[in-house]
């Protein structure tokens, strides 16, 4: 944290070294040093850059960042404060998954009228470690030339560390291949969401009278996501990621939500395929979004590979092959889906332009489709809203009625 200014004497000469009171340890040794923030302890994740400069306090709720270290490139982080709006997680005062927090400038004072909490109490609360006063240019530029880390975040008050015990935990560390985290974030017990988006001066509203049932899987699903859904005139029943088909169409939806979440698509399709299977094959129109979209490749018979860096960022340009648009995203993906790999009768709708990886796909003749990244995070701030009128065009269609502008 920054000395006051306003006591010089509890500031260091200029010959006086700082002692180091956290650590971010990578697998292949190197070891940054920095100033502890949030809760002490220690952790092993991954580490990846995201590039927003806005929405930190909706990152660090995502659970898609289940099993992660975030990189901040944006240096002022924190200086917003928090708020008891802004969480993505169903219960907003649990933390995410996301293991640590990377800054590069002290946090200051909070400057915006909406803030309730110190960004640091906010950390602590949450139990989140961060460290401040990282180079995050030089270590994005690590990433993005050696592709993502796994590594230890360590913050002890005292500054005492072992670290070469760090070194060997990094290293030995499995990361998220392999690894099924959807089961950690999503919800134990069905439950029912009303609520629509945030107004101005307003608040948020209530869905009062719904004209459709829609039913999500929550994989790691965000509360914006169910608000948009709730706002198109929606019942949204939640059920938990390991919900069979059986379960989903007994509740006889008008569609099917595939959430976002962490993890690897493919472990947590060992036991989520079979059920998105059972939707498909009873023709109920389908949306999914980031691992949803993955999940649903892979129960249509695509492959999913690891990303070298991931995308992690609200300032992603996707292009919509149906429309031809091309549309500002927010993405949080680690692993994606293999456009080649998608069998026929299966259409790729999105591609990102930043490197050509698949972010959208269709199935033909019927009403399911799903993209990579999240347009319910409002980065362009609204160019992918139209996705869940698309969606709830497809549901109108299923049932006869007339379809409203997207």
């Amino acid at each position: 944290m920054a000395h006051s200014a306003s006591n010089p004497a509890s500031s260091p000469a200029p010959w006086e070294e700082i002692k180091p009171t956290a650590l971010l340890v990578l697998a292949d040794g190197t070891v940054i040093e920095g100033q502890g923030i949030g809760t002490t302890g220690s952790a092993v994740a991954e580490v990846c850059f995201n590039t927003a400069i806005t929405g930190y306090q909706e990152i660090l709720t995502d659970p898609s960042y289940a099993g992660q270290i975030v990189t901040f490139t944006f240096p002022h982080i924190g200086n917003i404060g928090t708020n008891d709006e802004d969480a993505e997680t169903i219960d907003m005062d649990s933390n995410s998954g996301v293991r640590g927090a990377v800054v590069k400038t002290d946090i200051t004072e909070p400057s915006n009228y909406r803030s309730s909490r110190h960004f640091d109490a906010w950390l602590k609360s949450r139990g989140i470690i961060g460290i401040a006063g990282v180079d995050t240019r030089a270590l994005t530029a690590h990433i993005r030339e050696k592709g993502l880390a796994n590594a230890v975040i360590a913050h002890a008050p005292d500054g005492n560390f072992d670290i070469e015990a760090l070194k060997r935990e990094a290293a030995g560390w499995n990361g998220l291949v392999g690894a099924d985290l959807a089961k950690d974030v999503s919800t134990r017990e069905t439950f029912e969401w009303t609520q629509t988006p945030w107004v101005w001066d307003e608040g948020f509203g209530n869905q009062t009278d719904p004209a459709f049932h829609v039913v999500a899987i929550d994989f790691g699903i965000k509360r914006n996501i169910l608000r948009l859904l709730a706002r198109q005139g929606c019942k949204l029943t939640i059920l938990p990621a390991t919900a069979t088909g059986e379960d989903i169409l007994a509740l006889k939806p008008d569609g099917v939500f595939l959430s976002n979440g962490p993890g690897d698509p493919a472990a947590t399709g060992e036991y989520a395929v079979d059920a998105i299977k059972a939707v498909i094959d009873a023709g109920v129109p389908m949306f999914g979004i980031c691992l949803g979209h993955q999940m649903l490749a892979l129960a249509l018979g695509g492959k999913t590979v690891k990303m070298h860096q991931g995308h992690h960022g609200a300032n992603h340009p996707v292009q919509d092959k149906t429309t031809g648009k091309v549309e500002i995203t927010s993405m949080n993906h680690g692993f994606a889906v293999d456009g080649d790999s998608l069998p026929k009768g299966v259409s790729e709708t999105h591609v990102s332009l930043f490197d050509g990886s698949n972010c959208g796909l269709s199935v033909d003749g019927k009403p399911i489709f799903s993209v990579q990244y999240h347009p319910e995070a409002s980065p362009g701030p609204q160019d992918s809203h139209y996705l869940f009128t698309r969606f709830l065009n497809l549901v109108r269609q299923n049932k006869g009625m007339e379809k409203l502008p997207e």
